[in-house]
């Protein structure tokens, strides 16, 4: 693609595409789109025109010509159009008296005016004539005028379109004016007209916004054909700050970033600047060197001038709106108009510019605000090409940028300094500091950082360099090690655990050290992910010993954590109390996050969701002060998103899940973001979307990773099981619960087995229900499913209200799968999901015990609960759901109380017909089964399918067969709900 490529798909503006619609749709009135040059106003306009259907749309353009415009340019155009459209003839047919003399003053076509005298009548005239023509053209049809870039609009214009809108009637007309806001300095001539129509009747303003991150990426895709790398995005976002016109210049034919602006847009940038006077040029060139914005003290000292003449200097820039006062300094109205004239400097005087600069702020570092000085002189001194300046003041920045927490700049600095340490043959005097030291510096920030692949790259050049020490620091290699299967874990990679293993033999036992203390937390904390607890318990407590004796309460609070994570009890929270107090003894930030992830997760698994949102939420917001937000942040939102989805806030849940996966996460928190906005969609009913994500899931769990995560991975398997049982795959559900079956004894076991095991259970149900009769095989293969699917739930040990209300489900579902509706089970298990505020398990659980009470023939109680299960599925959005529980309230009937002895509503006779109906029996096997003729037969067959609410005798078999009613012998004459044995 070329740079003056133009998406085809307009992105971004579907807002203001609605505003404008709206606008037509209830015309008469006007709208006002402003934006800065590059937004889109232009494409806007076209995209709405183009889908403009029943209406006529005229459109016109202001010119630039100087300081003046050419007088009612847009109008002329819109005039030139509707001649060539519908003649001289049709348009004087539209004027009053058919006389177009007026309007010849705009347009030769319509010939001399009446007189050549331009009186303010004669104007008035004219003015009246377009308001007619509009209207009147409106009497056929909606009005669509549009005058665009009315910054450039010329006096009469601007006079002429604030009569047409403030005159406007009744007629069905639509005036948008689209104009650069970026353009409208304090002193233009359009300011006041806008300030004024703003306040007359029905206009609205629509302002175009930049890009967000989000558009920016879907822009870029449509620009290349493909979807772009989230560092691409990342580039293009900073550096086009949400321009469209810019995103489009920006990008190369290759799909690549322009390392330099393109011509087309440098004139374009430009076209501002070159009008001021040459000396304010010249301090414009000086000012570009000191970013988009600078002080006014420092530039002063970079170019020389005294306060007053800078100030005289500076005043047309300021007015002409290329540089806006910002505090005490100065800002350049757009980052690339800084960009454009930088990059105008000729190479000597690029050199020469930021050399200045940097003296200037080495004899006066209070130029600059606190914090800024290192990385503004490492930023000049490498612009200038001093290298050895440029490797000091860079290590310095870095040691800044940790200071603050901010970790992609430290890195930078130290990427800077590695990129130097050749060039400056004494680097490791100059800042006191070896190359190993400086690449284990560059890795751990890369970690902070979310750079993973970038850091271990780091780390493994650092512990190579080691290897070639004759006296290696055992301390150094252990931080190496454990800092690189920190990174691997992250990238679901294989060898973390080797890597915190070594680290940990590294360190010598005898003395204690803090350093073996936080490098056995740190295995503790990775290796209980696996099934290797024992080794991850004993690795804690041997840290929290260690660290109590050295007085480490950082190590102290992570041995603690890890000691809890470990074996969660979800029944108490007492433990977790003694790990805030040592978190909060410790005022270590990465900890305090951690603390936030670990308690916002025990919240979640103790049922106790409301509380679990606030605590994830304050942890993404401690997240993005503590710079981290891609990494922390994002897997907080798994913990802030998993109970909103839990309390039925499932618009907030996607909302939080959508932002996290913009982030690019890292591979072992994007799974569970996945499986969470896929169970969502599924719940809805949006099948293409949940099977979507868990393609995307399975993707990643297909990685050669050495070890299993139940919450990533058993949750990916449950999210696969109901995927398959809503697509009447019972068997493939199944299957997919199957590796839960097979790999008990995982952290958290219990809290993400149940989900599985209940859908398991279910999926027994499903394939007993639709085996037909004399099938034994597939029977007994159901029930070997459900033997092994009980033996696994057997052996969970359950912990907290939250696996309660787990095993209340699955024991309802147990007993649906071996034939028992059982409706006090179904209503204890409701019962349980309402007191923890789980709308969407609460209403299933009320289906089936509405199920349930059926089939017993208590319709009133089979009523009550379909009810609230109804109003929960719409309130949830949950279609499926409510689809059946629809289903089943169409059924359900006000028995007749002399005979609910038999299901469904049915007589004891009618109970028996179904029954041979259900075998496939005939009318005439039927009357000679029960002694009745075959028309008697006929007759119950079809009162059956009346009260089933069925066409067919297929129908009304499978249904039987999906209620249980026959598996051993419901016998009519109990009252009881028990269909099996």
């Amino acid at each position: 693609m070329s740079a003056r490529a133009m998406s085809p798909v307009l992105v971004g503006r579907s807002a203001e595409l609605a505003e404008l619609a709206d606008a037509l749709a209830t015309a008469p009135g006007a709208v006002l789109v402003g934006g800065d040059a590059g937004l889109g106003k232009t494409r806007l306009i076209r995209e709405f025109t183009g889908g403009v259907q029943g209406a006529k749309v005229l459109v016109g353009g202001c010119l630039e010509l100087g300081s003046d415009g050419l007088p009612f340019a847009p109008f002329t155009t819109v005039l030139r159009g509707l001649v060539r459209d519908i003649g001289i003839d049709g348009v004087a047919g539209l004027v009053p008296r058919g006389d177009t003399g007026g309007l010849a003053r705009l347009l030769p076509e319509f010939g001399e005016p009446e007189s050549d005298e331009a009186s303010d009548e004669e104007r008035a005239r004219l003015f009246e004539v377009m308001l007619v023509l509009l209207e009147r053209l409106a009497e056929r049809e909606p009005v669509l005028l549009v005058i665009e870039d009315a910054h450039w609009a010329d006096r009469s214009t601007r006079d002429l379109l604030s009569f047409l809108v403030r005159n406007l009637g009744t007629a069905p007309v639509l005036i948008v004016v689209t104009y650069r806001t970026d353009e409208l300095h304090r002193t233009h001539p359009l300011r006041p007209l806008l300030a004024g129509l703003e306040r007359a009747e029905r206009v609205r303003r629509v302002r175009i916004e930049r890009l967000s991150r989000t558009e920016v990426a879907a822009l870029v895709a449509e620009l290349l054909g493909a979807p772009p790398s989230m560092s691409l995005v990342d580039r293009v976002a900073t550096r086009s700050e949400g321009n469209p016109l810019f995103i489009e210049a920006l990008l190369d034919d290759d799909g690549t970033l322009a390392s330099e602006l393109p011509e087309s847009l440098r004139d374009l940038l430009l076209a501002g600047v070159q009008r001021l006077p040459e000396e304010t040029q010249d301090v414009l060139r000086d000012a570009s060197g000191g970013g988009t914005r600078i002080e006014h003290a420092l530039l002063s000292a970079v170019t020389g001038l005294g306060d007053a003449a800078l100030t005289r200097v500076l005043r047309p820039a300021v007015a002409a709106n290329v540089l806006v006062v910002d505090g005490d300094g100065y800002a350049f109205r757009h980052a690339l108009i800084r960009e454009a004239v930088h990059e105008d400097l000729l190479p000597g005087e690029y050199t020469r510019l930021h050399k200045r600069y940097a003296e200037a702020l080495e004899e006066d570092p209070g130029l600059v605000p606190a914090g800024r000085l290192w990385v503004e002189l490492s930023h000049h001194w490498n612009a200038a090409h001093d290298s050895t300046s440029a490797l000091v003041s860079s290590w310095c920045a870095a040691a800044e940028a940790r200071k603050a927490v901010a970790y992609a700049e430290c890195l930078a600095m130290l990427s800077r300094v590695l990129e130097l340490w050749d060039q400056v043959p004494d680097a490791g005097e100059r800042i006191e500091a070896t190359h190993v030291k400086v690449l284990q510096d560059a890795a751990a920030a890369a970690d902070q950082a979310g750079e993973f692949d970038r850091g271990i790259k780091l780390a493994t050049a650092a512990l190579r360099e080691l290897e070639d020490d004759p006296d290696p620091d055992p301390e150094r290699r252990a931080g190496l090690l454990e800092l690189r299967g920190r990174m691997r874990y992250q990238m679901a990679r294989p060898g973390f655990v080797e890597d915190l293993r070594a680290a940990v033999d590294a360190l010598p036992t005898d003395p204690p050290s803090a350093a073996r203390a936080r490098t056995l937390a740190t295995l503790g904390n990775y290796v209980r992910i696996t099934t290797h607890i024992d080794e991850a318990l004993k690795a804690a407590a041997e840290s929290l010993a260690t660290a109590r004796r050295v007085g480490d309460a950082v190590t102290e609070a992570e041995a603690l954590i890890t000691g809890f994570c470990a074996d969660i009890k979800y029944s108490s929270d007492a433990q977790l109390l003694q790990v805030q107090e040592t978190v909060e003894r410790s005022g270590n930030q990465r900890v305090l996050l951690r603390y936030h992830v670990i308690k916002s997760h025990f919240l979640e698994g103790a049922g106790r969701h409301e509380e679990a949102v606030a605590v994830a939420a304050r942890g993404k917001e401690l997240a993005r002060q503590y710079g981290v937000a891609r990494t922390q942040g994002t897997f907080m939102s798994i913990n802030e998103a998993e109970p909103l989805v839990s309390l039925g806030r499932w618009d907030e849940a996607l909302a939080v899940l959508n932002h996290a996966m913009e982030q690019d996460p890292a591979v072992t928190t994007r799974t569970s973001l996945l499986v969470l906005s896929g169970w969502v969609a599924l719940a809805r009913g949006d099948l293409e979307t949940a099977r979507a994500r868990l393609v995307m899931a399975r993707e990643i769990l297909n990685l050669k990773m050495r070890w299993l995560k139940t919450q990533d991975y058993f949750t990916m398997l449950w999210l696969e099981a109901n995927i398959a049982l809503a697509e009447g795959r019972p068997e493939a559900a199944l299957d997919s619960v199957g590796p839960v079956l097979d790999h008990g004894g995982l952290p958290d076991d219990a809290r993400y087995a149940w989900p599985a095991l209940i859908a398991g259970a279910s999926a027994c149900a499903e394939l007993a229900a639709a085996t037909p009769a004399g099938a034994p095989g597939a029977l007994d293969a159901s029930a070997a499913w459900l033997r092994r699917i009980e033996e696994r739930a057997n052996g969970l040990r359950n912990s907290g209200p939250l696996q309660l209300a787990y095993s209340l489900t699955f024991a309802a579902e147990l007993g649906r799968a071996r034939g028992v509706l059982d409706r006090a089970a179904w209503d204890e298990a409701a019962a349980a999901w309402e007191r923890l505020g789980n709308p969407y398990y609460r209403a299933r659980a009320l289906y089936r015990a509405a199920e349930a009470a059926l089939v017993g023939g208590d319709h009133d109680a089979a009523a009550d609960r379909l009810g609230a299960a109804a109003e929960l599925a719409r309130e949830l959005g949950a279609a499926p759901l409510a689809e059946q529980v629809a289903d089943l309230l169409r059924r359900t009937r006000s028995p007749r109380r002399s005979d609910t002895t038999a299901p469904l509503g049915l007589t004891p006779r009618e109970y028996e017909v179904l029954r041979l109906v259900a075998e496939g029996r005939s009318n005439r096997d039927i009357a000679e089964a029960l002694f009745i003729s075959v028309k008697t037969a006929s007759v119950h067959v079809s009162n059956i399918l009346g009260k089933l609410d069925v066409t067919s005798r297929g129908e009304a078999a499978a249904k039987a067969h999906r209620l249980a009613l026959f598996r051993s012998g419901f016998e009519p004459g109990t009252a009881g709900t028990r269909v099996g044995a």
